[in-house]
């Protein structure tokens, strides 16, 4: 298994070479099937456009085998690596998304159960000294220490769409979908 705390400290460094700032990194699948997922965006856009995904891409990829030829294996396998934008429905990593989201719908998981409760959804009221603020549909107002939130997210709503920047799509013409057996005979 990689430790993601160690892949953080190598990619961190990369994306702000680039003028970007890490959301997240995350191991996800098994096997011959697991995924380096990196997620950034850049500061003035809230996004990446796939030039910037491909550029994030090509400096963690020559980062990562510089450091493996050193002899550290940080990700043992086979793994693909994707780099991405954290969309519209993004997720909330740092402390400083529950500040810029508040007064939208969010999810979120806990890993310990506040009151009785272990997901929370509803309108995020924003942080403060550590506490997120949410107000549950269910519950009414909770307060959650932002370290017992394991994950979470924003919630696609008309007005997430109407407050967010319009996504820019440059570069996204040029992508081409290519089927399983194309990759075969690759």
């Amino acid at each position: 298994m990689a430790d993601i705390t160690r892949l953080t400290e190598v990619i961190e460094p990369e994306a702000k070479a680039l003028g970007f700032e890490l959301v997240r990194v995350k191991l996800a699948g098994s096997g011959e099937e697991r995924t380096l997922q990196v997620m950034a965006e850049d500061p003035a856009t809230g996004q990446l456009v796939v030039d910037q995904c491909m550029a994030l891409s090509r400096r963690i990829s020559d980062r990562i085998d510089a450091i493996e030829e050193a002899g550290e294996e940080l990700v043992r396998g086979a793994y693909n690596l994707e780099v991405s934008s954290p969309g519209i429905d993004r997720p909330l990593t740092r402390a400083k998304d529950y500040a810029q989201w508040a007064g939208h719908e969010a999810n979120l998981s806990l890993a310990e159960p506040v009151g009785e409760h272990r997901r929370l959804r509803g309108e995020l009221i924003g942080i403060e000294g550590g506490i997120v603020t949410i107000e549950d549909r269910k519950a009414g107002r909770m307060e959650v220490p932002l370290t017992t939130i394991s994950s979470a997210k924003l919630v696609l709503t008309d007005k997430l769409i109407a407050a967010s920047r319009p996504l820019d799509m440059t570069g996204a013409e040029e992508i081409e979908d290519v089927s399983e057996e194309e990759k075969a005979t690759d």
